[in-house]
C-alpha cells in the first residue's frame, strides 16, 4: 500500500496536478496558493492545494481573471480543502460575469458574418455600422459588440 504523504513537495502537487513546476510557482507568487518551508527551506504544501489547484484550473478554462480567483481563493479557509459549499458560493459569485460573457459572446457570434472585415463599417446591411463615426463620442474600441469596451 503507497504511503500517503501529508505535506507535497512542489514536484508531486505539479505531477498531482497536470501542470508544469513553474505554474505551481507561479500561482504562489500571484498569492493563489500558500506553501511552507520544511527545515531544508523546500517547499512543502498541504494536501488541500491539490483542490485549490483544480478550482484555479476550472477557473481560468471558464476566462475568470487570476485577479477574481485570487480574490475567491483568499476567502477560503486555509489548511483544509475547499468543499462542495465552497465551491457551490465561488461559483454563484462568477455567475453574473459568466453571464454577461456568454451574452457578448453570443452577440459577436450572431453578428460576426454579416461583417466583412474590410475595416469600412459602411456596407448597408452590417450590424455594425457607424456612419460619419457617431460612436466616437462614446469612446475608443468596438462599442456595439462590446458595450464594456
Amino acid at each position: 500500500m503507497p504511503k500517503v504523504l501529508k505535506e507535497l513537495s512542489v514536484g508531486d502537487v505539479a505531477a498531482r496536478s497536470g501542470l508544469p513546476v513553474s505554474t505551481i510557482h507561479f500561482y504562489e507568487a500571484r498569492g493563489l496558493i500558500h506553501s511552507n518551508r520544511n527545515r531544508g527551506n523546500h517547499r512543502r504544501f498541504g494536501r488541500d492545494i491539490l483542490r485549490r489547484v483544480a478550482i484555479i484550473k476550472v477557473a481560468q478554462r471558464a476566462g475568470i481573471p487570476l485577479k477574481e480567483i485570487a480574490k475567491a481563493l483568499a476567502a477560503l479557509p486555509h489548511g483544509r480543502s475547499p468543499t462542495t459549499r465552497d465551491w457551490e458560493k465561488i461559483a454563484s459569485n462568477w455567475k453574473h460575469d459568466l453571464d454577461d460573457r456568454i451574452d457578448r459572446l453570443t452577440r459577436l457570434r450572431d453578428t460576426l458574418s454579416l461583417c466583412i472585415g474590410c475595416g469600412c463599417l459602411s456596407v448597408d446591411r452590417c450590424p455594425l455600422r457607424n456612419p460619419d463615426d457617431e460612436l466616437a463620442a462614446e469612446g475608443a474600441g468596438p462599442r456595439l459588440l462590446d458595450p464594456e469596451g
